[in-house]
């Protein structure tokens, strides 16, 4: 589920962050109508009580290489919620310590039949922006002392208006409440209960769901499709 994101120079996305109330932008945000796993993604975190939007490697697990970090053998661009409370798994402490956010236009999905790419869609705000659920890790080389950043959406069970799209799985997509937002994003809340009922299939907005031809061109084959809200 969701390997691609739609990160638009869009006045709702735009918007949107504004409503974050980031107080640090340490690198220029990454606008992009295609961003797949492993690529760079502009997320925002709560680190040291500041809010900054940072750009992290979308791959949670990272392991040292020549030039710095690469994306582990281990997939890890989603991580599933029924993963998030078992002790040693990829997301476990991050879940606790280190939410985030994910400020997009869209996302695709992809179905699989027989493991062979099936169809492809690509969901977007009818109006305004979303925002994915997500963690974050930061690593350290212990030889070089270089730094990076990760992340990972947070997926949870397939949602029943999306079935025909993506049969498996679902983002985490949170509602646009900044009080709800600003509690995810809070370090010193290191019990995640609260956030149980987030990890039930959610969608918060209208979605243009569009059907196309592959991820790296996005050309429409079919008629839109609108998926209301919850």
């Amino acid at each position: 589920m969701c390997g691609r994101l739609n990160v638009i120079d869009d006045p709702g996305v735009r918007e949107l962050c504004e409503g974050l109330q980031i107080q640090l932008f340490p690198e220029r945000q990454i606008f992009s109508r295609f961003i797949r796993a492993t690529n760079q993604v502009s997320i925002v975190r709560q680190k040291d009580g500041v809010r900054r939007m940072d750009n992290a490697i979308w791959w949670l697990l990272l392991e040292p290489s020549a030039t710095g970090f690469k994306p582990s053998k281990y997939t890890s661009f989603n991580t599933r919620y029924d993963k998030l409370n078992v002790k040693g798994s990829a997301g476990y402490h991050a879940y606790r310590h280190s939410r985030c956010v994910i400020p997009a236009k869209g996302f695709g999905e992809t179905e699989y039949l027989n493991n062979k790419p099936h169809h492809y869609h690509d969901l977007v705000a009818k109006d305004g922006a979303i925002l994915l659920g997500g963690l974050c890790r930061e690593w350290i080389n212990k030889d070089t002392g270089e730094t990076a950043l990760s992340c990972s959406v947070i997926t949870l069970p397939p949602h029943p208006k999306l079935m025909h799209i993506h049969s498996k799985a679902s983002p985490l997509l949170l509602p646009l409440d900044m009080a709800l937002v600003n509690r995810w994003l809070d370090e010193s809340i290191t019990d995640p209960s609260e956030f149980e009922p987030l990890l039930q299939p959610y969608i918060p907005y209208d979605l243009i769901a569009q059907q196309i031809d592959k991820p790296s061109t996005y050309s429409a084959i079919a008629t839109p499709s609108l998926i209301n809200k919850d």
